[in-house]
């Protein structure tokens, strides 16, 4: 007898409907193809012993298992629960009058229960647009796969709730939970906020100007001068997530099994902050089938590095393509991937090994060209990436304890948006293009045209501070993302001077 359930692979943040073709005839061999690894072949003692451990067996006949296309590389344990019903639909255990109206998916243990899966959002997406009634998989996925709307998603906890469902002797109750009214509900609960920061007022003007024009920033200072604190803060003046973008940041979770379980969306950006001991392939993404690394992880939010010449050179030139084409590719011999990549990068850095250069109180204890060396271990073409400079400077005590309230973030928050809806409106129609960041530069001149006086200026620091092309153009996207901050249709040379003032980097005494 022939018999077909209904799985689904998940590549990149898609997912790729797999059918599970089981056919029983006379013999006693057991045959798994269609491109299966070690963990989908292991799913044969999983099943037997879980069947038997709830009073079921696999027959002792002839059992041959193809898993379609057979051109795709099936990986994980996912698929134990659409193998076990194949065979016992296939056995005339089950009913099979159902298993082609439903996806199944779900790992056993060996005493029948199931255990999470990956990717439950982007398979649920799949199931829906491939016209499948409904969805079994475990329990601990239901919510997030209950976020797609137009299909019917059941939680299960143990096999023999699967086997009553087909056979109609259990009743199963669909989950079903209103995405849009929990996005409502956690789309600004930020834990942390631009009021707890005393003094260091010109950084968040900073990280304003940033925020408002999706700008890469650097923060440079001393210990304790509060880089860290004031970049966790930066999330809670962006402009919240609308529910689409929300979909697609909890799809690249869902898929690297990143997703809490107490969460079923995510609802705020992410804030991602790896250690400078990260690989580039754990930064980037990779594997057997590539999956997401952190600056997928932190699509549609920030990418803070810390410390940032202590990460190897190497993982840090692997940033360069996706910051301009906000994606990644990711190629093996089998397949190639991609993952967005559409993120903010905040960096921080001490300005020397010893941490003290420049500080207003303590000497720096650095050898003569140790300030520089520590600094050229960022590559120049990164640093040109990188929109906005700061200094960040200790705050004196007078600040710290002034007990007067400090504007907080949704107050900044507002700011910010109103200037990304300037920019929304000026690049209508216009094919990834949100903000100023994303600007081509065969739009700058038209976008960003100044007057005489301000060419005269930039063409001063140009000479002044040798910069590039690429920091140019930077300057002109800050200018004109401060232009909007202040609802200027035009760059007024005040905005130009702000803008050139955040490329401290740049200056050529410096460290010397």
């Amino acid at each position: 007898m022939l018999v077909k359930t209904f799985g689904s692979a998940v590549f990149g943040i898609r997912a790729i409907p797999v059918t599970v073709e089981v056919y029983m005839d006379q013999g006693i061999q057991f045959f798994m193809v269609g491109l299966p690894d070690n963990a989908v072949k292991e799913s044969h003692q999983r099943i037997e012993s879980a069947l038997r451990n709830n009073g079921y067996r696999i027959p002792g006949k002839k059992i041959i298992i193809n898993m379609a296309p057979a051109d795709i590389r099936k990986e994980g344990s996912s698929y134990d629960l659409t193998i076990a019903m194949g065979i016992l639909g296939a056995n005339e255990v089950i009913k099979t009058g159902k298993l082609e109206q439903y996806m199944i998916m779900g790992e056993l243990s060996l005493d029948g229960g199931l255990l999470p899966i990956k990717g439950a959002l982007p398979i649920a997406l799949e199931a829906r647009n491939r016209g499948f009634k409904g969805i079994l998989l475990p329990s601990l996925n239901a919510k997030e796969a209950s976020i797609v709307n137009g299909i019917e998603v059941y939680g299960i906890t143990h096999l023999t709730e699967v086997i009553g469902f087909f056979n109609e002797t259990l009743s199963l109750s669909p989950t079903r939970i209103n995405a849009q009214e929990i996005f409502n509900q956690q789309v600004l609960q930020y834990e942390c906020d631009f009021a707890d920061v005393r003094g260091q007022e010109n950084i968040k003007r900073a990280l304003e100007i940033a925020a408002a024009g999706g700008h890469n920033v650097i923060l440079i200072g001393p210990p304790g001068a509060g880089k860290t604190m004031l970049a966790k803060r930066l999330p809670s003046i962006l402009p919240p997530l609308n529910l689409q973008e929300a979909m697609e940041t909890t799809k690249i979770h869902s898929v690297a099994g990143k997703l809490s379980r107490q969460h079923s969306l995510i609802t705020l950006r992410p804030f991602r902050a790896p250690h400078h001991t990260i690989s580039n392939m754990a930064l980037v993404g990779g594997g057997g089938i590539p999956q997401p690394g952190e600056i997928s992880l932190a699509h549609n939010g920030v990418l803070f590095l810390d410390e940032l010449p202590e990460f190897k050179r190497s993982v840090l030139e692997v940033l360069r393509q996706p910051m301009e084409d906000r994606v990644v590719t990711i190629s093996r011999a089998r397949i190639t991937l991609e993952y967005p990549a559409s993120f903010m990068l905040v960096a921080a850095m001490n300005p020397c090994p010893c941490g003290y250069y420049n500080h207003p109180s303590i000497a720096c204890q650095c050898a003569g060209g140790i300030v520089q060396k520590y600094i050229n271990r960022i590559s120049g073409p990164l640093f040109d990436r990188i929109d906005i400079h700061v200094e960040v400077v200790p705050v004196d005590y007078k600040k710290l304890s002034d007990c007067r309230q400090t504007e907080y973030s949704k107050v900044i928050r507002g700011r910010v948006i109103a200037a990304r809806q300037i920019q929304e409106k000026r690049y209508t129609g216009l094919t990834g293009i949100y903000c100023n960041s994303q600007l081509p530069s065969k739009m700058l001149r038209q976008v960003c045209s100044l007057r005489e006086a301000g060419n005269q200026l930039l063409k001063t620091a140009m000479d002044k501070l040798g910069l590039s092309a690429r920091a140019y153009d930077r300057i002109l996207k800050v200018s004109r993302t401060i232009a909007d901050l202040d609802s200027s249709a035009d760059i007024k040379l005040e905005h130009l001077a702000e803008a050139i003032n955040y490329r401290s980097l740049d200056r050529d005494n410096w460290g010397k």
